[in-house]
């Protein structure tokens, strides 16, 4: 489905701006670019700068037939997601709640660039860990999976629709400058912890609420069989990481969050028959 015989693929080689773009035009693409690069650089609270390396560059359009240009990147600095096969892979697809499984990724913001027919479009860098980026190369099914939650991050962050037939560039590994990015960092939260006596990691559950749509609420789910109560359970929430811990020292779970969530607004409840703590986090954006 993504040879250049498909009808929207040959749509994307045909010019969709006119022809010869003047000077000034081409200055004011430029200075689009410049600004874009230079609100990008800045660095926020509780943020730390990342230089992106260049992976490839898939081509698109919008809807409304705008040519767009992803890059996807790489950093170290992003976390990679949880080590998973293909044939797990392919399990998840089928299954009943494929968005369990979430990429953590840094989408970068549009800028402004000139194709090499010198027409105007727009482009977007995606930056992942390195180590699920080179699962790409040896798997047709991981990266057009890839692809995929890239396009959805980049509609729900930007409120785009793309369209789904795409095209790697085979000769250029980005379109235009990728500038550096700012990801997220959080202190590490104020709970007293000994490397040797943080205690064994418990299951944990996450689904979303309502199951199809956008989701309100992130519900957390974790099973402390060796808990009979709430006492011993040293909860801390930021916006997109969770640590909890069970004294004495019989469980620790630190864990980013697929999710932007309310920490001020979530709640958390403790089954003593079950032994099951529940924690309900509204979600407010996507990671």
């Amino acid at each position: 489905m993504m040879d250049s015989s498909s009808p929207c693929d040959q749509s994307l080689l045909s010019a969709e701006c006119e022809e010869g773009i003047n000077e000034d035009e081409n200055l004011y693409q430029k200075l689009l670019l410049q600004a874009a690069q230079e609100m990008q650089s800045q660095v926020t609270p509780n943020s730390k700068p990342i230089k992106p390396e260049p992976g490839f560059c898939v081509k698109t359009k919008t809807s409304d037939g705008g040519k767009v240009f992803v890059n996807i990147c790489q950093s170290s600095q992003v976390p990679p997601p949880p080590d998973i096969s293909e044939a797990e892979l392919v399990e998840l697809l089928q299954s009943e709640d494929p968005s369990g499984f979430r990429v953590p990724m840094s989408l970068g913001e549009p800028h402004a660039e000139i194709d090499n027919s010198s027409n105007g479009c727009t482009a977007y860098d995606v930056v992942i860990n390195p180590k699920f980026y080179n699962k790409t190369k040896g798997s047709e099914l991981v990266l057009e999976f890839l692809i995929a939650v890239s396009f959805e991050g980049l509609e729900n962050k930007y409120d785009l629709q793309l369209c789904r037939e795409w095209k790697i560039l085979k000769n250029r590994k980005f379109l235009g400058s990728i500038a550096d990015q700012n990801i997220r960092t959080k202190p590490r939260p104020g709970i007293q912890e000994l490397e040797s006596r943080l205690g064994e990691s418990p299951p944990l559950t996450l689904t979303v609420e309502p199951p199809q749509g956008e989701p309100q609420y992130l519900i957390a789910e974790i099973s402390l069989p060796k808990v009979p109560s709430s006492r011993s359970l040293v909860l801390d929430l930021g916006e997109d990481r969770m640590v909890l811990s069970a004294r004495p020292s019989l469980y620790h779970l630190d864990c980013f969050l697929p999710f932007i969530i309310d920490p001020e607004s979530s709640a958390a409840q403790h089954h003593r028959g079950t032994r099951i703590l529940t924690i309900t986090m509204p979600v407010i954006g996507s990671a």
